[in-house]
């Protein structure tokens, strides 16, 4: 099978999150196009601008971000690439992560630090109104309902279209529920890490779009499955990775990351991937490896 038949996140097929959210099912995580560390800006900025042109060009209509990509940086560059932004594009960001430093992460999700990164959001990415904003974690020193009722009182402001969730249990997603609509479930989830699997088959039932991040195996069993099946396939890794969420579920928008054009159309190519019964059933069976929070 060749991945070069096909160039268009189009060919993954479309979801539509929230009831009016219509996107191609093959999305972009720019948490990567920040400076190392996910801190301060890139090496290469005009790399980095030319990377999310590109985006749209290959039909990716599904960006998603975070204030603390940064803190601030990635916001700034998705709108300075592409404002004004093309009509069908969705921008989903976070907040709820402080950042004291490179690569150090920090909860904050109460609702004065929730409404100030939302704020800081609208500014950054030159909008009115975010259309998916997700929590980007639940804070043990907060009431995850008080955080949750933050956002949904934003939404009734208008400066919220949709509310999402980030780094969750199906228990959160079912207490979130009850104070405001859910569309997004972002999680980490891979062929290799299945501890969400229930929480996609939830969001399945439930018309939720779920995002997994970190969609490659961590442990030698994953990365031997993998090689092998990219060989059958002459694809990437990451590609087959890909194929394989695409296909797990019609609910599951998987948002690959990178600064490089060269990457980013390698990983567009997956959407074109029709992975074999037998592939996508081996790689099933790669046993769970967990990794640390990040998202």
């Amino acid at each position: 099978m060749s991945t070069e038949q096909v160039l268009s996140a189009a060919a993954a097929g479309t979801f539509t999150i929230g009831g009016d959210l219509v996107v191609n099912r093959l999305g972009y995580g720019a948490m990567r196009i920040t400076g190392e560390g996910i801190w301060g800006p890139p090496a290469d900025k005009e790399a980095a601008l030319a990377t999310l042109r590109r985006t749209v060009e290959l039909d990716i209509n599904l960006i998603d971000t975070a204030d603390s990509y940064g803190p601030g940086t990635s916001e700034e560059l998705i709108a300075e690439a592409l404002y004004p932004y093309p009509p069908n594009l969705v921008i989903a960001t976070k907040g709820g992560w402080e950042r004291p430093g490179p690569g150090q992460w920090t909860h904050n999700a109460s609702p004065k630090h929730l409404t100030e990164a939302l704020e800081g959001s609208l500014k950054r990415l030159r909008l009115d109104r975010i259309d998916v904003h997700q929590l980007h974690a639940p804070d043990n020193a907060v009431s995850f309902e008080a955080s949750v009722e933050a956002l949904a009182k934003l939404r009734e402001e208008g400066k919220i279209r949709h509310v999402g969730l980030s780094n969750v249990t199906r228990e959160h997603v079912e207490r979130a529920r009850k104070i405001v609509p859910i569309v997004s479930v972002q999680n980490r989830y891979s062929f290799a890490d299945r501890e969400s699997d229930f929480i996609v088959d939830y969001c399945e039932e439930n018309n939720i779009a779920f995002l997994p991040w970190a969609p490659l195996g961590q442990a030698k069993k994953a990365h031997d499955a993998i090689s092998k099946a990219s060989n059958e396939l002459n694809a990437t890794p990451l590609q087959v990775a890909l194929a394989w969420l695409l296909k797990r579920s019609k609910v599951i928008l998987p948002i690959p990351g990178t600064s490089s054009i060269k990457h980013l159309e390698e990983n567009t190519a997956a959407a074109g991937i029709q992975l074999p019964d037998s592939i996508y059933h081996e790689l099933s069976s790669v046993p769970h490896t967990p990794v640390s929070l990040r998202g």
